[in-house]
């Protein structure tokens, strides 16, 4: 490929990004919340087909106002003002919430979700459960969704990394989306999320259990999403340089392939060529771009945003506890450069350490004299001091966690002798509205 048309694509990146920056008066948080739909009697997944299959789920969903979307002609998903349902490979339900500056709305949008989607479950004799991995549920007794796209991913993955199928049906995460003023706000902000990304992983690790199995280890995401596909998962390489931006992110993106694209409608196959063999700047939309973007899973990913990915899956009220932490701590320059000031001798390499000893140890984690404790501490403390009175109140849960030393994953690790159920019921999502109802 000729250096000329590379720099061509890479101004394209660069032009896209520049045009989503936005005014410091302005900056919105945005969050996605992912879900698995289980069976009361056996918690085993739910499948897409079937009478009480997850696409009876929307059709009912649908009769309560609720818009669909259709792909391959199939219903996969729903869609509503400043709210969009979609499903991931297993059948689990994304829920994204558009971006606001309150949290507060953000709260009332999901809870609005839950309450037209678990009097619907209910008579189906099912849960909606926010877990970072399957509670009861091997790989390979979820069948994919019928969705073309998965159908070339699963195909593509086969011999990159041997938890490529579970990451896609097996796990749920918490992602908060955040926006960047310019490209200097980028560069600072990408780099602090990736360095924190481990930190945050452990803080919300909400996956006790892998294939029907107690995980003996933390952030079982982490150890999946590392042996999924070195393409296109962990952090990427270059992103705690100071000077990483616009452009490295683009060359990050055009050096690796996209499996798929996305062309008029239609997707097509890449099986293994590089983004920059296949992106015609001169005959490519926006969405077809958007797609593009959306074919790489890192730690921290970039569209017109910046997606901080590594969080599990955790039960409201916990999950707002994730987007006020991050609120707190990004759109605070301040507190940026305290913790890029802490974090200033890290590079790739130790961060890849510190993976591995949260992985082995937790919050007992040894890392060449730096006190775990102390920065989780640390990074709560920064984020509750930056917060508005009403939005200090989403961080309580959370705190109960961290003064004990705790994750969700190890209270249900230490209750899983009163049988999987007692264990993992705080994770149930249907009680908080049965229970409002009953009031």
């Amino acid at each position: 490929m000729d250096s000329f048309f590379i720099d061509k694509q890479i101004k394209y990146f660069e032009e896209y990004f520049n045009n989503n920056h936005t005014k410091e008066e302005e900056l919105k948080i945005g969050a996605e919340f992912e879900h698995f739909i289980i069976n009361k009697e056996t918690l085993k997944s739910i499948p897409y087909f079937g009478e009480k299959g997850v696409e009876d789920t929307l059709i009912k969903l649908k009769e309560k106002g609720w818009n669909e979307v259709y792909t391959d002609n199939y219903l996969m998903g729903l869609y509503k003002k400043d709210i969009n349902i979609t499903l991931e490979p297993g059948a689990q339900f994304e829920v994204s919430i558009n971006p606001f500056k309150d949290i507060k709305k953000i709260e009332d949008i999901y809870m609005n979700f839950l309450n037209d989607i678990v009097p619907i479950l209910e008579t189906k004799n099912q849960y909606i459960v926010c877990m970072g991995y399957q509670p009861n549920s091997k790989i390979e007794d979820i069948p994919f969704i019928p969705k073309e796209r998965y159908k070339y991913m699963s195909k593509y993955f086969k011999d990159k990394g041997k938890y490529a199928h579970n990451m896609m049906k097996g796990t749920a995460a918490l992602q908060v989306a955040i926006d960047y003023r310019d490209e200097v706000d980028f560069k600072r902000k990408f780099r602090l999320s990736n360095l924190l990304s481990p930190i945050l992983s452990l803080m919300f690790d909400n996956s006790p259990i892998f294939e029907e199995e107690i995980y003996p280890n933390n952030i079982l995401r982490t150890d999946i999403w590392n042996k999924c596909d070195n393409d296109r998962s962990k952090i990427v390489t270059g992103a705690l340089d100071k000077d990483f931006g616009y452009g490295d992110y683009a060359k990050y993106i055009l050096n690796n392939p996209p499996i798929i694209v996305k062309k008029e409608g239609e997707f097509i196959f890449t099986k293994d060529k590089k983004t920059k063999d296949i992106f015609d700047i001169d005959n490519t939309s926006k969405d077809e771009f958007e797609h593009i973007l959306t074919m790489f899973f890192p730690d921290v990913r970039v569209k017109g945003f910046i997606e901080i990915r590594m969080m599990d899956s955790v039960p409201f009220p916990l999950n707002l506890a994730g987007v006020a932490l991050v609120k707190g701590i990004m759109y605070s320059d301040s507190n940026i450069d305290e913790l890029l000031d802490v974090f200033k001798n890290f590079d790739d390499k130790k961060i890849s350490i510190i993976k591995k000893r949260i992985m082995e140890y937790g919050y007992n984690a040894d890392i060449e004299g730096f006190n775990l404790n102390n920065i989780v501490n640390k990074i709560y403390n920064l984020a509750y001091n930056s917060l508005n009175e009403y939005e200090k109140r989403y961080l309580i849960p959370l705190e109960k966690l961290i003064m004990e030393k705790k994750t969700p994953a190890m209270n249900i690790k230490e209750n899983i002798n009163n049988g999987l159920y007692q264990a993992i019921k705080e994770n149930i999502l249907n009680d908080i509205v049965l229970g409002a109802k009953n009031e």
